[in-house]
């Protein structure tokens, strides 16, 4: 369970293989999706690639109801948070746990982003530079599992499930939006899509894993790439 390696895109963190990247004017280096569809974030940090060891650490904790999990993926967190610490010009920063379903919430027990965000600002003293505002977002629409879907259907699955429930707290202000898991980015784009249009002035993500989809060596994908992103990396 290491860090991620390698160059990675400089807004959304994605994995960059040299034929797939490209400076922009202000110096940064970004993959296809970025450089063609503006991310409603303006950073997104992953501690480590959601595979091996870290896969089934965060399925512990969702899955097994093994809380003890948390303190360790916290850590990981506060490391990846780390990472984002200069980009705020606000202090405190407000950070935004991405909710579940009140039905899911009530099966599980937890909702395991709420956890980790709190297991992490016990860490390094990340409280003097965050501060918890867990119930900003509401989850309004029980959706369906995102696994197994493209990019345009999980968009679309997403679409209007959340709701800013507390617009006051978060207007003019920076927010960190805190999530176990980056797959496709499609949740966390939604979550910040909304918290911007309710006045949030930036909105950056951080999560403990997020699926990679470039191989480091050569030119191969994996993951499941869908059609437009195979075209876009065809295309550069």
């Amino acid at each position: 369970m290491r860090p991620i390696a390698g160059e990675t895109c400089s807004v959304c963190g994605e994995r960059l293989l040299s034929v797939c990247a490209l400076i922009s004017e202000q110096g940064e280096t970004r993959c296809g999706l970025c450089r063609r569809l503006e991310p409603p974030f303006a950073k997104a940090v992953a501690f480590g690639s959601y595979d091996g060891g870290l896969r089934e650490l965060i399925h512990l904790l969702k899955y097994d109801g093994v809380r003890s999990a948390a303190g360790v993926l916290a850590r990981m967190l506060a490391d990846a948070i780390a990472g984002l610490d200069s980009s705020w010009t606000q202090r405190p920063a407000l950070i935004v746990p991405v909710p579940l379903h009140a039905r899911k919430r009530r099966q599980r027990g937890f909702n395991q982003s709420e956890l980790i965000c709190r297991e992490a600002l016990k860490v390094n003293g990340l409280t003097d530079r965050l501060e918890l505002h867990a119930g900003v977002l509401e989850r309004r629409k029980e959706t369906q599992s995102q696994t197994g879907l493209t990019r345009h259907q999980r968009r679309d699955n997403i679409r209007g499930a959340f709701i800013v429930a507390r617009p006051k707290e978060i207007v003019a202000r920076e927010i960190l939006l805190v999530d176990d898991v980056f797959t496709t980015g499609t949740t966390v784009s939604e979550c910040a899509r909304i918290l911007r249009r309710a006045g949030a002035s930036k909105v950056y993500v951080a999560t403990v894993a997020r699926t990679l989809k470039l191989e480091v060596n050569g030119v191969g994908l994996r993951h499941g790439i869908d059609e437009e992103e195979q075209t876009m990396v065809a295309a550069v």
